[in-house]
């Protein structure tokens, strides 16, 4: 997992930053944005987020597979999501995310937008954590590569991610 540092996500990843309590967990429940990037036409992985985000007290709503960019961020103005997550099955997730996130933190409402990419980020596998550092670089608030280790991790994102008081 790559996190950028000094963000409340880095504090929460060495425990500094507490995790939702049952309090928390009663009041109306914010929304999260999973999707697939542009040329990603798998389903499975948006699926599987979408019940670990559910277990983690927030609504989804999933928008699917290959969702172009200009109508991903048109969801994101229209239904200010607590975060998004992006998922990369196809090897694509590098480029498509470089590309989308440009996109996203040029919108002013969207800049402090909790964003995270995961998946298969490149066609070679076992990226080394080349992508990772620079799609950080670019604006992701964390990146997830392929494997268990970055399943836990994520979770522990999850658990971190500030909540907002909903009226």
């Amino acid at each position: 997992m790559t996190l950028p540092a000094g963000s409340a996500w880095a504090d929460q990843e060495r425990g500094t930053v507490r995790p939702r309590d049952a309090a928390e967990a009663t009041r109306r429940r914010e929304t999260v944005l999973v999707a697939g990037l542009a040329s990603d036409a798998h389903t499975w992985n948006l699926v599987f987020l979408q019940l670990l985000i559910e277990e983690h007290g927030y609504d989804v709503v999933n928008l699917g597979p290959c969702v172009p960019d200009d109508l991903l961020i048109q969801e994101c103005l229209e239904r200010v999501p607590a975060m998004l997550v992006l998922s990369s099955v196809n090897g694509h997730g590098h480029q498509d995310g470089l590309r989308l996130i440009g996109k996203l933190r040029t919108e002013d409402r969207l800049r402090a937008l909790p964003a995270v990419i995961g998946g298969k980020l490149g066609i070679t596998g076992g990226e080394d954590g080349g992508h990772a550092a620079e799609l950080v670089a670019a604006g992701f608030d964390g990146v997830f590569e392929d494997g268990a280790r970055e399943i836990a991790a994520f979770r522990r994102f999850i658990g971190g991610i500030p909540r907002r008081e909903l009226s």
